[in-house]
């Protein structure tokens, strides 16, 4: 009975301990079979796991918006798919090429040579219309494709205002890096974020589960910001309309506009011609996406008057009374200069230098100045140096050192050569005239917000310094206002205004800085209004016009006085008392109230002459040795004059002589 006993557990045991054996390997297998899928195929299933119940997708914040001072968008940023490869993981590339090929409007051959290219990842098709990024997501779920082709968001970048305010706002690349204007300045605020998400779907590829909530497809991006300018688009659009018109009558090679609020350093309008649809950049010259208003520099010519007026009357070295004989030209050094017209005013005041921009008196107050305080007070002004605006590729300008000027320089940088300005520079300046004498730092961003609408970072007024004392200042205004009223700025007058400005004409320097190029001429004017209380400045700068009128008073002056007429009533500026209003035509005899005279000419009087057929030259000469001023309006030979001839006048009379082109 007992050996039985014994048999039997022996029995057992040897079946239980091969049970134990069988179970053994099983666990063994399945340990083995795990380590397996875990380590060898897991991240392969694990893959194919989340390709199924979801997908990865990359997400873009879109870029900033860039609007002007009352919200009007000038640059706003749609999101959009953009299709990739992965070249590693592509099994079949011409079966690939096959099924996408014709989904996306492309050949075979380019997808295969995007495939053959090689590495982890090449563009195939940026920025998809929906309707094709729908067609192709499908494909490439239905055939697996998941692993080896897939999508990002792009930030596509729109300016729904075509070529307004061009040469600010610049424009995008490819990869949401602005190239140039507000776009690249402010490029680091702007800049849209990616962040990878990846979202669960079922069957019919609806979100579930916490993807519903936590899965934002639209994502807004938290350090991403918008921009505010300090443009007015209303303002933007009248001067833009008003450059076209420009470049149709004068057909120059290029022009610059800028306006400015002169209590603020706001900047309302920046405008050029030639200018770019940002839409399409690359159908454009990179000539004409410079912003020509901070990256060209030239000679200004006597807009720079306003300056050395401004330094002489501080420094008391001359007075708004104080006389001067105007020979019409002043040797210097050797170098001849000499008045617009060639010829002699005779004894004039400083007013009337400034009036009528008499070369030879501002030669004689910039050497009476000095180099190191007439190069003092540019700087005081803010030439030489960036204003520090917000734009990229600003330029300095250029000064002389004063110890390596000679007389001549001095005197050629009081009438506004020798020295290499910026338009914007030269409207800042203005704008410290009309501002008492305050020069303030130009801007042209008004704030900055940040995605969910909180301030980041508000721009203010900032002032650099006083560059004259407040009564300086008020004296050389009233000189200015004359120089519009009954001067040589009279074209930019609007009836019931009172602006005050100059203008300027300035040969064009040579590209390789050896001379002057004959017949290459700068014209411009600089103005502020309403003088009692200035609330715009307005530079209008003509590069080289192409009809043969190229003084700053008979083609630029007009420019201005249209955008002040239009800008006035936009910007409800009532109309002031004119107090010159009148006094050019008391100071002409009117041609009902003259009779041709002969006989004996009486001390003190002089017979007007004949000007027609004379050119501008000829008659400038004639009305000097007569003892009369000549202003001229218009260009070419003479056809006709505001006092007849052989009309009996006082001597010192202005005569206005019409010119037209034969």
């Amino acid at each position: 009975m007992n050996e039985m006993k014994t048999d039997r557990r022996v029995w057992l045991q040897k079946h239980i301990l091969a049970m134990v054996y069988v179970i053994g390997a099983l666990f063994g297998v399945m340990v083995i079979r795990y380590a397996w899928l875990q380590l060898v195929e897991g991240d392969a299933l694990s893959e194919r796991m989340r390709n199924q119940v979801g997908y990865d997708f990359a997400i873009q914040s879109p870029r900033g918006t860039i609007t002007d001072r009352n919200g009007r968008e000038m640059a706003v940023s749609l999101m959009t798919k953009s299709l990739y490869i992965d070249p590693n993981h592509v099994k079949d590339p011409e079966t690939l090429a096959s099924d996408l090929a014709p989904l996306i409007n492309m050949s075979e051959q380019e997808l295969l040579d995007d495939i053959s290219a090689g590495g982890g990842f090449v563009w195939v098709k940026r920025r998809m219309e929906h309707d094709e990024y729908e067609t192709v997501r499908k494909m490439i779920r239905e055939k697996s494709y998941t692993d080896c082709v897939g999508f990002r968001d792009e930030a596509k970048r729109y300016y729904p205002n075509d070529i307004l305010g061009a040469n600010v706002l610049g424009f995008v690349g490819t990869d949401d890096k602005g190239l140039d204007g507000i776009e690249q300045g402010l490029d680091g605020l702007l800049k849209g974020e990616v962040k990878e998400k990846y979202l669960t779907t079922d069957r019919q590829n609806r979100p579930i589960l916490d993807s519903i909530f936590s899965s934002q497809r639209q994502y807004k991006g938290e350090y991403c910001k918008n921009v505010e300018l300090t443009l007015d688009g209303g303002i933007q659009f009248i001067v833009e309309q008003e450059l076209d018109r420009a470049m149709a009558e004068n057909n120059p090679q290029a022009i610059t506009c800028v306006v400015m609020n002169p209590k603020t350093g706001e900047v309302l309008a920046m405008a050029s011609r030639p200018s770019y649809n940002p839409n399409s950049f690359a159908d454009y010259s990179p000539e004409v996406w410079k912003n020509r208003a901070v990256s060209f520099i030239y000679e200004p010519g006597s807009t720079f008057k306003s300056v050395v007026a401004a330094a002489a009357l501080q420094e008391k070295v001359v007075s708004p009374n104080q006389v001067f004989v105007d020979p019409g030209y002043v040797m210097v050094s050797g170098r001849r200069i000499q008045n617009w017209s060639g010829t002699s005013f005779g004894t004039v005041t400083f007013t009337d230098v400034v009036k009528q921009s008499l070369n030879t008196g501002f030669a004689q107050v910039g050497l009476r100045l000095g180099a190191q305080k007439l190069t003092d007070y540019a700087k005081l002004f803010g030439f030489g140096t960036p204003t520090g605006i917000e734009l990229p590729g600003e330029e300095g300008g250029l000064l002389f050192n004063p110890d390596d000027m000679r007389d001549s320089d001095v005197a050629t940088m009081a009438i506004g050569q020798s020295i290499a300005v910026t338009p914007l520079q030269l409207v800042t300046a203005m704008s410290a005239i009309a501002n008492d004498g305050v020069l303030l730092k130009p801007h042209i961003v008004k704030s900055i917000t940040n995605a969910d609408g909180s301030v980041y970072e508000e721009k203010g007024t900032t002032e650099v310094r006083r560059t004259i004392e407040s009564a300086t200042d008020k004296t050389l205004v009233g000189l200015l206002e004359q120089v519009v009223a009954s001067g040589g700025g009279k074209k930019a007058a609007v009836k019931g205004y009172r602006i005050a400005g100059k203008t300027g004409t300035a040969q064009k320097i040579r590209p390789d800085g050896s001379g002057y190029m004959e017949g290459h001429y700068i014209a411009s004017f600089c103005g502020f209004a309403p003088v009692e209380d200035p609330q715009i400045t307005v530079l209008v700068m003509i590069d080289d016009p192409g009809t043969g009128n190229y003084y700053g008073g008979q083609i630029a002056a007009p420019v201005a006085s249209r955008i002040f007429t239009q800008l006035f009533r936009y910007l409800h500026i009532e109309p002031s008392s004119d107090p010159f209003a009148g006094m050019e035509s008391k100071a002409k005899p009117s041609a009902k109230t003259q009779k041709s005279y002969s006989g004996n000419v009486p001390d003190g009087k002089v017979v007007v002459p004949d000007f027609a057929g004379k050119s501008m030259r000829e008659a400038a000469q004639l009305a000097s040795d007569r003892g009369l001023n000549c202003d001229p309006d218009g260009s070419g030979y003479a056809v006709s004059q505001s006092i007849p001839a052989n009309t009996l006048v006082d001597k010192g009379t202005t005569v206005t002589v019409q010119f037209q082109s034969q």
